[in-house]
């Protein structure tokens, strides 16, 4: 992931309530499956390595955050138990069928949680963070983040 998209993430990941951050990870998810099959296809041992594990801490935040008194939940266990066997078969293996089939069950869920989101008016969950303002200035061969507000508390309370 590059570093413009981890700065990103950072960003809605301050600014986000308890939905927007599983859509969050759904996204970090399917970035790093992406980069798993990029890897793969480059031959690329070390960095296939590197994304399935990054994917299986995705999935490993997704199982942490359920409610398992609900059946809804029980359900999604059991889906993402089925992703972190084919991504550990896809790292043994080095198919990329197996990514396949990961993404074939988690854009849906990505999806379904997105348009959850939308309906989700609650507060983010993150207070005390940094307001950014109107701050992007664009040079000849980059962007950059320019921050209003750069206050003197900047202690993230959850």
């Amino acid at each position: 992931m590059t570093n413009e998209a981890k700065q990103a993430y950072t960003l809605r990941i301050s600014q986000a309530n308890k939905t927007e951050l599983v859509v969050i990870l759904y996204e970090m998810f399917s970035d790093y499956a992406e980069e798993a099959e990029e890897s793969l296809k480059r031959g690329d041992k070390r960095a296939l390595k590197e994304s399935l594990g990054k994917a299986r801490g995705c999935v490993n935040e997704l199982m942490e955050s359920l409610h398992l008194e609900h059946e809804i939940a029980q359900n999604l266990l059991q889906l993402y138990l089925y992703v972190y066997r084919e991504l550990l078969k896809c790292e043994m293996d080095k198919d990329t069928v197996h990514i396949t089939n990961v993404l074939k069950v988690m854009l849906p869920l990505k999806d379904a949680y997105a348009t959850i989101s939308k309906e989700d008016v609650s507060e983010p969950v993150m207070s005390n963070a940094q307001t950014i303002v109107a701050g992007l200035t664009y040079g000849r061969n980059d962007v950059n983040e320019s921050m209003a507000d750069q206050g003197v508390s900047r202690g993230f309370y959850v």
